[in-house]
């Protein structure tokens, strides 16, 4: 398998070296030792403060996405009502994984190269009183930040749990759990925190625990057990113990830097990757610049080009950004500039492979 001296794919996303040290070193049974459920609380106390959460957070073994469908399915029962906000292929996607679960589900879609608008939101909420009201942070797919507090005030007001997916926003953008009534938070471990697709991450409000308890879901991704079993010193399995220690490692480089320079990073990092594409002539996916996240840029394929020849131009060149997704596919590609990848010589570096290749057809 290839090796890319240029990675920007938008996760998983290139592992610090200090990070992937960690994985080299033995350590015991999960279940059974009193370290491992004090690094357990220590990662824990450290992902309140990187999420602006002081509730709970679960940390369980398993890909970004047993955190949406564990949460999912922890809260909502056949027949509940779901109001999914989608403003790209994921928040769309979320009210499909609840119809599966047998929710009864509406969904109030935005064009894919916009943002949510809180005012029709509050009105459907208003007519269909959902148990859940579910949005997405960052539509990776479509590059798209969406604001989070109104509809947290939504959900209040409509007495609806809010369930937001900030897996490839957190720990590079606010996302402020406590301030937006996020009762439900999702993260997994292969994007801003720069780790393999090793962890899930939820943020359980005292109000979701409640709901989770009495809809009472069993499975591997069941949130239940997590509840109580970490002070417990009971887990529903094995951890990756490997996974969680580099977790320690990752936030203390976060929190070592401090969280405002996080931001700040990501923020300068896109905000160059924006203005190199654009001096290319390459057009930006959503094109107003207010839309856009700081950890991911789409941006139209260039005229001229089909995706598969620019996605092979650029790996011979030792470059890998990512393609897209149902709508999108062979139309937008992304570069992700999140975690180890908000680097500015990094994507300096790309911006020039970019320029050198759409230059041979000029």
């Amino acid at each position: 398998m290839r090796s890319y001296t240029i990675p920007l794919v938008p996760g998983p996303v290139s592992v610090p070296d200090a990070v992937r040290a960690v994985y080299a070193v033995d350590y015991g049974s999960a279940d059974l030792e009193e370290e491992f459920f004090e690094l357990y609380e220590r990662c824990e106390r450290k992902l309140q403060h990187v999420l602006g959460a002081s509730t709970q957070v679960t940390i369980q073994t398993g890909e970004g996405m047993l955190a949406l469908w564990g949460a999912l399915k922890s809260v909502v029962r056949p027949g509940d009502r779901v109001l999914a906000v989608g403003t790209g292929l994921f928040g769309v996607g979320i009210g499909e994984m609840a119809q599966q679960i047998g929710a009864e589900v509406e969904v109030v879609e935005f064009p894919f190269d916009s943002i949510v608008d809180p005012t029709p939101v509050r009105e459907v909420a208003r007519r269909f009183r959902p148990k859940l009201i579910t949005a997405v942070h960052c539509e990776t797919p479509s590059g798209a930040l969406n604001p989070l507090e109104e509809l947290g005030q939504i959900s209040r007001e409509v007495d609806a749990l809010f369930y937001v997916d900030f897996v490839a926003s957190g720990g590079g953008v606010p996302v402020d759990v406590d301030r937006c009534a996020i009762d439900l938070g999702l993260l997994g471990s292969q994007k801003v925190l720069s780790l393999p697709p090793d962890l899930s991450m939820v943020t359980v409000s005292e109000r979701a625990w409640e709901v989770v308890e009495a809809v009472n879901y069993a499975g591997y991704d069941a949130l239940k057990p997590w509840h109580r079993g970490p002070a417990q010193r009971y887990l529903p399995y094995t951890h990756n113990w490997s996974a969680l220690a580099a977790l320690d490692v990752a936030l203390d480089l976060l929190l070592t830097e401090g969280m405002e320079a996080v931001y700040a990073r990501h923020a300068a990092v896109a905000a160059s990757c924006r203005r190199a594409l654009e001096g290319m002539g390459v057009r930006l996916f959503p094109q107003r610049e207010e839309y856009n996240s700081p950890t991911v840029t789409a941006a139209y394929v260039p005229d001229g080009w089909t995706w598969p020849e620019l996605d092979r131009a650029l790996r011979i060149q030792g470059m890998a950004v990512g393609g897209n997704y149902g709508d999108l596919a062979g139309k937008v590609f992304r570069i992700g500039h999140m975690g180890s990848q908000a680097n500015a010589a990094l994507v300096e570096r790309g911006m020039e492979v970019l320029r050198r290749v759409l230059s041979r057809t000029a």
